[in-house]
């Protein structure tokens, strides 16, 4: 045996210089390997924990949304943008940030003045815009709808409606879902739901015809989760949310996309200072305004069909509901008269200490 090893170390320097050798070369091979497997897991490990850590302390939208990148330009860019509820808050937003990416506008809300406020704002920035204001009541019935729809799609030279997006809102104060009156249920439903369907189905055979067009529903966080205090708004979200979604599924073939965007609590410039103060006595984290109206955008001009935008503790919820539906059930269980003690009280209705904190006062 010693000589056939001298041989094949004549012939090859590098051949094991003993019978044993090789063991202890396939040792130190089997434990550099594991060495490197102990690093590779420490590697994901590390960057699992960067993620979780953005996750709960950083990201203000879901994980697809934040990926996306920067609204893409080309989609909007001399594509007619009809907004309604673009007087205020996020549509008045929303109408400046598609100005600045070569939208022409169309802007619908009740208030003509405000309009045109809004109108002389984005012209004052963006002198080359070109915008029209289409005053609208959603609730005004269908007959209404059928003539501002007409109105609408004739406009820029008969060019009509690249992009609908539906922001229009009706939100009640937070209270019980037995509180409710029959008002209040009613204002609710004719503009969050009826309202808006009926603008989709007097506008959608329009789209339909030209093979193309894009539904962009400002849904809500309420319209995907359990909202404690906000039982007849959440409702009216959950439909659109059952509406739209099946539209999508309907005509997602010939032409027509839709993109359903949920946001959680919003720092709009309209918030009163009473609001404004109770938000810095709770420590309320709220997306601003701007974020919301640009990853609305992103959402839209990346083509996907959901998106949400918020900070923790929603974000969780929804993910949890979403994909762990006991877990997150039971845990907005936990939470529900806690947060309609908090609204009472005007303090912080999307704090972990609702999670976290002491039980409902008396």
């Amino acid at each position: 045996m010693y000589g056939v090893y001298s041989t094949l170390r004549l012939l090859d320097p590098k051949f094991p210089r003993t019978s044993e050798e090789p063991k202890r070369i396939g040792q130190r091979h089997a434990g550099a390997k594991k060495m490197l497997l102990l690093f590779l897991l420490a590697l994901l490990a590390g960057a699992a924990a960067f993620l979780l850590f953005k996750f709960a302390t950083v990201v203000d939208g879901d994980l697809t949304l934040v990926s996306r990148g920067p609204p893409r330009r080309e989609r909007v860019d001399g594509k007619v943008v009809w907004i309604t509820g673009a007087s205020r808050g996020i549509g008045e937003v929303l109408s400046m940030q598609f100005a600045n990416l070569g939208a022409k506008l169309i802007l619908s809300a009740r208030n003509k003045d405000e309009l045109e406020r809004v109108k002389q704002n984005i012209l004052s920035k963006n002198p080359d815009s070109r915008i029209e204001v289409l005053p609208m009541d959603l609730s005004a019935g269908e007959e209404s709808l059928k003539q501002v729809v007409h109105a609408a799609e004739s406009l820029f030279s008969n060019a009509g409606i690249d992009y609908m997006i539906h922001n229009a809102a009706f939100e009640r104060p937070k209270r019980g879902a037995l509180e409710e009156s029959e008002g209040g249920l009613k204002a609710t439903f004719n503009v969050n739901v009826i309202g808006t369907i009926n603008l989709t189905r007097l506008l959608a055979p329009y789209m339909l015809d030209r093979g193309m067009g894009h539904f962009v529903v400002m849904s809500s966080a309420a319209g995907k989760v359990p909202a404690p205090g906000q039982a007849v708004y959440s409702a009216s979200k959950h439909a659109l949310n059952g509406y739209f979604t099946s539209l999508r599924s309907e005509l997602c073939t010939k032409g027509i996309k839709v993109t359903v965007v949920c946001p959680g609590p919003i720092e709009t410039p309209q918030s009163s200072a009473a609001a404004s103060s109770v938000q810095r006595h709770s420590s309320e984290k709220r997306v601003s305004v701007e974020r919301c109206a640009e990853l609305t955008i992103v959402a839209a001009t990346h083509g996907l069909k959901e998106a949400w935008i918020s900070y923790q503790p929603v974000l969780t919820v929804m993910y949890l509901v979403q994909y762990m539906p006991t877990i997150g059930y039971w845990l907005m269980d936990k939470i529900g008269a806690k947060r309609l003690d908090a609204a009472a009280k005007k303090g912080n209705t999307y704090s972990w200490n609702l999670i976290f904190g002491g039980k409902k006062s008396a």
